[in-house]
């Protein structure tokens, strides 16, 4: 094992980080071979916003595994209702037909809100719970889809702005205790059941793993790792002063490392730059000492 002394010491680099940053930052991570961690406030509950698309997809694939469900599935997509997004179907036009398991590329690779909730009308808040509790993960709770989440979101903007401050505190959404949450620690512990088969079997936990290393956002986790012999998995979330990112990382000599990153920035902008990057950083720093020589 490695000393406390180390462990402590990449602790504070990465509160520093946090710090300098500008943001609250929660973390968890572990080596997914050894079992090695390393915990910073990783059993503080938080909002998960987006991230909890992982909890979703996690569902779907189980569900596949079992015959329950037929990823091949066409899904006939009207030009209207759809969850309010910026990315993929939320932001299209027109009327489309997709397969159950190209809207969870979608969900993932951009994060595409009516993707997600298209396929969480599929299965429903139930079973994406239920998964998550079969796994162990009983912090790991859905309360509402994407759709109900923004809902809320404007009702307590009303006509005010998202930047200023006053709004941002009524933000119910920032709230575990209200909407979908998790901890860092149960995140990689899902992360950890998905690399091991364990939370879907044979093809369909590939499957699974191959659309996390699809997602196309470069600024956070894979910030911290710019190499191109590493591999990184990730799903990210947002919320305004929330920026997350869970994911795997994969070096050429075989290490797998799972990573959760939870932060909450004290400026309001909705550009926050710097708590972007940090994701990566303190994830970089996490995986570093994890790798490092036992002393």
């Amino acid at each position: 094992m490695r000393s406390d002394t180390s462990n402590a010491s990449a602790r504070t680099r990465i509160a520093e980080a946090f710090a300098e940053a500008g943001v609250t930052g929660l973390l968890h991570a572990r080596d997914l071979d050894s079992g090695t961690e390393l915990a910073l406030g990783a059993d503080t509950l938080v909002s998960t916003a987006s991230v909890h698309k992982l909890c979703v997809l996690t569902t779907l694939f189980r569900h596949a595994g079992a015959g329950r469900i037929d990823l091949t599935r066409r899904l006939d997509i009207p030009a209207f209702g759809r969850t309010d997004g910026p990315t993929g179907l939320a932001a299209m036009l027109d009327a489309a037909r997709l397969s159950l398991r190209d809207l969870a590329y979608l969900s993932i690779a951009v994060s595409d809100n009516t993707a997600a909730d298209l396929l969480w009308d599929e299965l429903g808040l139930d079973a994406v719970n239920g998964t998550m509790a079969d796994l162990g993960l009983t912090r790991t709770v859905a309360v509402h889809k994407i759709r109900d989440m923004i809902a809320a979101l404007r009702q307590d903007t009303g006509s005010g702005s998202p930047v200023d401050p006053a709004v941002v505190a009524r933000l119910r959404v920032l709230d575990p205790a209200f909407t979908n949450r998790s901890t860092a620690r149960e995140m990689t512990a899902l992360l950890a059941a998905i690399w091991h088969d364990r939370a879907c079997p044979g093809e369909h936990g590939a499957a699974l793993r191959r659309l996390l290393g699809l997602q196309v956002w470069p600024h956070r986790l894979a910030s911290g790792f710019p190499f191109d012999d590493v591999r990184v998995h990730g799903k990210t979330g947002t919320l305004p002063t929330l920026r997350h990112e869970v994911g795997v990382i994969e070096y050429p000599d075989g290490g797998r490392y799972a990573v959760a990153v939870f932060t909450r920035a004290t400026a309001t902008s909705i550009t926050l730059p710097a708590a972007d990057a940090v994701i990566g950083t303190a994830a970089r720093l996490a995986v570093d000492a994890l790798r490092a020589p036992v002393g």
